[in-house]
């Protein structure tokens, strides 16, 4: 999938967005993810139902998930004491797609299982209607 990311970064090159616009989107977009977590902990599937597109996918090492299922999953699956997210990459991939990557630290258990402290995250938004949304999420454990 990394081949794939790369690739279509290149492929499309750097939008014709000003800097002014970029950094806008950069901020919306950062701002949604960092929200994203917040209503994970929060156990928020509401804000999920609003703000993922309806082919919405998650991979992650439990495996993948669809929209629906991480609907239902946020309000029962996981326990989340704190969370941290640092190290923020952005890449407009054109006018209506941007992918960011970053770090994550967190302390919670998921349907039984603790989670990984330490992963690496990308999600890749889209505009849609008007509005940013979520449409693909992964994370990878970090290698300490």
């Amino acid at each position: 999938m990394v081949i794939a990311i790369a690739a279509s970064s290149a492929a499309f090159g750097q939008t014709k967005m000003s800097k002014e616009e970029n950094n806008s989107v950069e901020t919306q977009i950062i701002t949604m993810e960092k929200a994203g977590w917040e209503a994970w902990k929060n156990k928020n599937g509401g804000w999920f139902q609003t703000n993922l597109t309806d082919d919405y996918l998650l991979v992650n090492s439990g495996g993948v998930e669809n929209k629906s299922q991480v609907v239902k999953s946020t309000a029962s699956d996981c326990d989340v004491k704190s969370y941290s997210l640092d190290n923020f990459k952005f890449i407009m991939l054109d006018k209506n797609s941007a992918l960011i990557t970053f770090t994550g630290m967190q302390d919670g258990v998921c349907s039984g299982k603790t989670i990984p402290a330490n992963v690496r995250a990308s999600s890749v938004y889209v505009k849609r209607g008007g509005k940013w949304l979520n449409t693909f999420y992964t994370e990878t454990p970090a290698v300490q």
